[in-house]
């Protein structure tokens, strides 16, 4: 399994040219399964998302779904979407063929005033694609270890974000611990870039259920490919049974 971690730094506010430079960072891809892209990688982050929101019929994600039938692979990132006179920070995960999966992020940044212009989803998403079970979560769900839980469910948990330098530290932690804990790949894709928010520091990275850095970006918009060694993770989980032992309450 080929993970794709696609650190863009999108255009505020112009989801056309954002797609447009995304088109020209990915181009014919890396033969990955899966394309990761940041929170809210077409639009740029908006606490009042009126100005950028989407259906799930409109611009950002038909590109999503053309963008998985060109490159026979699931691409996957967070937009503003209105669902049935809610607005959602919603996390799409377009597959081939046209099927697509879809998480609402639970943790609103009340911080940033996310939670007084976004509905929070209530509902814990867990996809398989090509064998690999998938925890989809969004940035400020870092934070919260619980919602994390593995239930000896997943194999990765995926977390597109926009997170700024001056929390980067956290980011780096909590990924590395989330993956050490959960006995997973944690998958943190963050954008580039800045915005009248602050400045974004990439750090995307894919870390192994060790607490293992396998790749992780710089500061720039890039493109970064890794497998996840399946079997590897397999022997662990058989050797060192961490999950067994969990708290039936956490569960």
């Amino acid at each position: 399994m080929k993970i794709a971690l696609v650190q863009n730094a999108p255009v505020q506010g112009d989801p056309g040219s954002s797609l447009a430079d995304l088109d020209r960072l990915i181009g014919d891809g890396c033969g990955a399964d899966i394309y990761v892209l940041p929170e809210m990688f077409a639009t740029g982050q908006y606490i009042d998302p009126t100005p950028v929101v989407q259906t799930m019929d409109g611009q950002i994600v038909e590109w999503l779904k053309n963008k998985a039938n060109r490159l026979n692979a699931a691409v996957c990132g967070s937009l503003p979407i209105t669902d049935n006179g809610n607005v959602y920070n919603r996390l799409c995960f377009a597959m081939p063929g046209g099927r697509l999966e879809y998480y609402d992020k639970h943790h609103l940044f009340t911080y940033s005033g996310e939670a007084l212009n976004y509905t929070p989803g209530q509902e814990r998403t867990v996809i398989e694609f090509r064998g690999l079970r998938i925890l989809l979560l969004i940035c400020y769900d870092l934070r919260f270890p619980t919602f994390s839980r593995n239930r000896d469910d997943y194999d990765a948990v995926f977390y597109p974000a926009n997170w700024p330098d001056k929390r980067i530290l956290a980011w780096d932690t909590l990924l590395r611990a989330r993956a050490i804990e959960n006995q997973c790949y944690a998958i943190g894709v963050n954008r580039a870039g800045s915005d009248e928010l602050g400045f974004y520091p990439g750090h995307s990275a894919i870390i192994t259920p060790y607490g293992e850095t396998l790749i992780q970006t710089d500061e720039h918009p890039q493109m970064l490919c890794a497998d996840l060694d399946m079997e590897r993770l397999a022997r662990f989980r058989t050797k060192f049974p961490v999950l067994q032992d969990a708290d039936r309450n956490e569960l």
